[in-house]
């Protein structure tokens, strides 16, 4: 028998709004001191010594997702310039490499950026921003080696592979002038992380020069340049409020010009096109429309309508060529892409051949182009490239993704569902199963959502859930409000003081999928990372007996404590989402769901929960200390299992083969769970 570690309780006490607030585990925090230090090291060996029964499973997971992976591959080849860029990795890397050709697809390649070699000696490594100057001969790119996402800004010579003398830390947008010598970047604050400096840095001189810097708190900077490479627009934006400047893109030491001023929920972007500023703007428009004004008379009594706006269709981003539209709609919980000829004046869709699927843009980096290059993609349908002819409406399939080890995607269903909310809302599930799964409530399940900052979670392909599929697993996709699914009013019911509405609708999913015999509450296991790590722990305290089992990734669950520390990374850009606690509504508020705060005296599913300790988005003492509380509090004797990665931040492991290793770990607790482990014995433990 295993006994869990019992963490030291400590109680903080702190008065908010005239409420005791107190916090047994706050001394976790400390992430440098050699107490918590050995404190994580005791719950990651906790974990594996829990999980050490299951590691042959393990082992045959990790061989099973290797052999769904071609290890030797590259990426379709996309123009811009003079030039074709393109990935690949070869067998056994862990990072692809960058490279180029010139004029043809049978040219010599180059390698512009060697991510194996960077990495070397790193546990962890990541790419963030890439920027070509538009004569092509340098590159400006970031790169982080903890994983807290803070990056270093370096310029190499692509003709001699020689770095330049530049480097710049804490750097997260970087963009070229049309002059191939001036760079904008932007840099955020060392503390809260906050996106906040434009800076423009000449190469031939040795300092650079602050362009702008963002003063309010919940605003943070972007740079980047239209598609027909006339403008640098630098955007400053909020949860629900925008604010561009331009440069022309041929006098970068001009001073910035304002293009919209930032109003309260005046959310907009911005594109340019013979002389004019494209606009997808949610002014008189709840979920988008298109406008264009002169440059010289951007302001709103100068626009002309171009794409008008409707009450079921949201338009979630826009391509703008030469002569086309291209948007990006999200209608009935579903991507669609809609391409308008700007001289005919004509309007077509693009078709998606399967009821439950992804499709979306990109790259895109001509603008003198009548082609779109589009991804699709479904549960059941391998990530494939597109390029669609926008005149003669012809798609070519450029490359899919092979699916080696015997895939036949025919052995496979994709469905949607539909569940209803208390209020009487319907919330869309997508699923997908083995096709002789049967439907009598004997099936295991995995369902997931994310349900916050308005973002849309497409139905994607995975080779990875084949593992699960194969045996027997439903695995679903809660599409809940707080996202963008259904448009711009599907967010905002689910957001600030609706936030509760994210988790009810995942109830109801829930208890849906067990009514209509999909799954049994003894077989269903849930799954949610960040703010989806917030919605499962949150519906784990309200609803533990519809559960089996719960797995949270760098799980947002501290969250009332978390908002009302504005020192920390993010917090203050985070106070239109949920609230700043600082108010008493917004505390009161989140104090009903914050999952910290609401862990009770219950029997509770068996959770395993994920945290990295170089995190900057979600500290990894958020999982810790729910993993303590827990245990001090839970009647039953169901694990609680904290995974510590002491090597890499949010996004957990960075090389392909680290990261199958985690994905191994879950689904073995998973199986494990769902009472598939084929393990000899299973793990015991006591609470």
């Amino acid at each position: 028998m295993l006994t869990p570690p019992v963490a030291p309780r400590r109680p903080r006490e702190t008065t908010v709004h005239g409420h005791r607030l107190i916090d047994d585990y706050f001394w976790m925090r400390e992430r440098d001191s050699s107490e918590v230090q050995a404190w994580l090291r005791t719950e990651e060996a906790y974990a594996e010594a829990v999980m050490a029964p299951t590691a042959p499973l393990q082992a045959a997971l990790y061989d099973e997702l290797l052999g769904h992976i071609k290890q030797a591959d590259s990426s379709a080849p996309y123009r811009r310039g003079d030039f074709f860029y393109y990935t690949r990795i070869e067998e056994g890397a862990q990072y692809s490499v960058h490279y180029r050709r010139r004029g043809r697809l049978d040219a010599p390649e180059q390698v512009i950026l060697d991510q194996p070699a960077l990495a070397h000696g790193h546990p962890f490594f990541s790419v963030g921003a890439m920027a070509v100057s538009d004569d092509g001969r340098l590159l400006a790119y970031t790169t982080d080696v903890t994983g807290y996402r803070q990056y270093t800004l370096r310029v190499k010579d692509l003709e001699t592979g020689a770095l330049l003398g530049i480097t710049v830390e804490r750097v997260t947008d970087v963009t070229w002038a049309a002059d191939g010598r001036t760079l904008f970047y932007v840099v955020e604050d060392p503390v809260t992380k906050r996106a906040c400096q434009l800076r423009r840095h000449r190469l031939d001189e040795p300092d650079s020069t602050l362009v702008f810097e963002e003063t309010d708190e919940v605003f943070d900077l972007a740079v980047g340049r239209t598609r027909d490479r006339a403008v640098i627009v630098m955007q400053s934006a909020s949860k629900t409020s925008t604010e561009c400047h331009w440069i022309d893109a041929r006098r970068p030491e001009d001073p910035l010009r304002l293009i919209l001023a930032r109003e309260p929920r005046h959310e907009y972007d911005v594109d340019h096109r013979a002389g004019r500023f494209y606009f997808r703007t949610n002014r008189g428009a709840t979920n988008f429309r298109v406008t264009s004004a002169p440059v010289a008379t951007p302001a709103p009594e100068h626009w002309t309508e171009v794409a008008p706006h409707r009450a079921t269709v949201k338009v979630a981003g826009m391509d703008l060529f030469a002569g086309h539209l291209v948007l990006s709609l999200w209608e009935d919980g579903l991507p669609a892409i809609e391409v308008r000829d700007l001289v005919r004046g004509e309007t077509h869709r693009i078709p998606a051949p399967e009821p439950v699927y992804s499709i979306g843009t990109g790259p895109n980096a001509e603008f003198e182009t009548t082609t779109v290059r589009y991804h699709y993609q479904s549960l059941v349908t391998p990530p494939s490239v597109y390029d669609y002819d926008m005149r003669t409406r012809e798609a070519v399939l450029v490359k899919r993704v092979e699916v080696p080890g015997g895939f036949d995607p025919a052995r496979y269903v994709t469905t949607r569902a539909w569940a209803t909310a208390g209020d009487g809302t319907r919330v869309p599930v997508s699923l997908v199963s083995r096709a002789d799964v049967p439907r009598d409530g004997s099936a295991p399940m995995l369902l997931g959502a994310y349900g916050s900052y308005g973002i849309s979670v497409a139905p994607a392909f995975s080779s990875n859930r084949l593992a699960l599929l194969d045996r027997g697993v439903v695995i679903g996709l809660a599409h809940v409000r707080g996202g963008g699914e259904l448009g711009e009013p599907w967010r905002e019911q689910g957001r600030m003081m609706k936030k509760l509405n994210t988790f009810t609708d995942f109830i109801a999913c829930a208890e849906h999928l067990v009514a209509t015999r999909v799954t049994s509450a003894d077989r269903l296991i849930i799954q949610g990372g960040s703010a989806g790590g917030l919605l499962v722990a949150a519906v784990t305290n309200m609803r533990p007996d519809l559960f089996k089992a719960v797995v949270g990734h760098v799980p947002f669950v501290d969250v009332l404590n978390t908002m009302l520390d504005p020192s920390l990374p993010l917090t203050t850009v985070e106070y239109v989402e949920w609230g700043d606690p600082r108010e008493r509504e917004a505390f009161d508020y989140i104090r009903q769901y914050s999952p910290y705060e609401n862990v009770r005296a219950q029997a509770y599913p068996a959770m395993l929960l994920k945290v990295s300790v170089h995190d900057s988005q979600v500290p990894y003492w958020e999982g810790a200390k729910l993993a303590a509380r827990l245990r001090a509090l839970k009647t039953n004797d169901a694990p609680v299992l904290l995974k510590v990665n002491f090597g890499a931040g949010h996004g957990g492991a960075s090389g392909r083969f680290d990261a199958l290793r985690e994905v191994a770990f879950d689904y073995a607790f998973i199986l494990w769970q769902a009472g598939l482990a084929g393990c000899a014995t299973d793990p015991t433990v006591v609470k």
